[in-house]
Order: structure tokens, then C-alpha cells, then sequence
């Protein structure tokens, strides 16, 4: 099985591996996530570091479950060869209706066949304001292309 587009990276290439993910976090499928990943795929997220696709989607579920709502979106930062640079920043709200902005940077190595091997996240959060959301889409659907993203929010 392969995972187009595959490595080495050209900057289309990265751009278009980087909206893949996103597009998958947003669906908030664990499942569906854990296959852009290798089997023994190693993570570190915050403080926590997970190996295997297993641990990975026990990971995802756990946020999402606490996580409503979240919309991600990603951009590219850097790439050469089998590495990819993002930063990104999401939205969710809690149990409560408190709703927070994260942001974070992940480094990324990919296998030859276009899985993921190795993510490495730092993430930071603040409370905000429900008024003071940004990305505003259909839950149900990936960011339109026509929504901005973080540049242009100037994150």
C-alpha cells in the first residue's frame, strides 16, 4: 500500500501531503487517521509519546472526546526530502462551551511508501472568547478552499 504523494517532496507535493492531513483530522475518524501512519509509527504529542497505530488512535479518540467541535488547519512551513514542516492552529470547545485556540508546530518524516513514521508536535493553548472564532465551517465537511488560512489570520 502506498500513500500518495510520496517522498522526495517538491513544494506542490508537501502542500497538497499537508492539506491531506488536515482534511483528515477534520473528520475527527480515528480510524480513518491512524492509516496515514506507519504500523510502528512513533508520536510525540504535548507530553505524551505514543508508538503504533494502536496507540495512535486510543490518543485521537480521547482528544476528540474531549475536544468539540475542533477544526484544524495546517500549513506548510518547510520540506526536503522525506520531511515536512507544518504549523498549524485548531478550534474546540470543551464540556463546559469554553471555547480554545491552539497552536503548534509538527515535523513529520515519511517512509517510501507516503506513511508517516515519525510526528513530533508542539502544541500551546489559550481560552477564547466564542465571539472570537475564526474558522468557521461545516463540522461535517473538509475547509473550504476559499476560507482563509493562517497566514491569512495572521497566526
Amino acid at each position: 500500500m502506498t500513500r500518495p504523494p510520496l517522498p522526495p517532496f517538491t513544494l506542490e507535493t508537501a502542500a497538497q501531503k499537508v492539506r491531506a492531513a488536515e482534511d483528515g483530522w477534520n473528520t475527527r475518524n480515528a480510524e480513518k487517521v491512524a492509516l496515514a501512519y506507519t504500523e510502528d509509527c512513533f508520536w510525540r504529542n504535548r507530553g505524551e509519546f505514543v508508538t503504533g497505530r494502536a496507540e495512535i488512535i486510543g490518543l485521537l479518540k480521547r482528544k476528540w472526546t474531549r475536544e468539540l467541535e475542533y477544526r484544524l488547519i495546517k500549513e506548510l512551513w518547510a520540506h526536503d526530502g522525506n520531511r515536512i514542516a507544518v504549523r498549524f492552529a485548531y478550534e474546540y470547545h470543551d464540556d463546559s462551551g469554553q471555547w480554545y485556540r491552539a497552536y503548534g508546530n509538527e515535523n513529520w518524516e515519511f517512509a517510501e511508501d507516503g506513511l508517516m513514521k515519525r510526528r513530533l508536535a508542539s502544541i500551546n493553548e489559550h481560552p477564547i472568547a466564542a465571539a472570537d472564532r475564526k474558522f468557521h465551517w461545516d463540522i461535517n465537511a473538509p475547509r473550504p478552499a476559499d476560507h482563509p488560512g493562517l497566514s491569512d489570520f495572521g497566526f
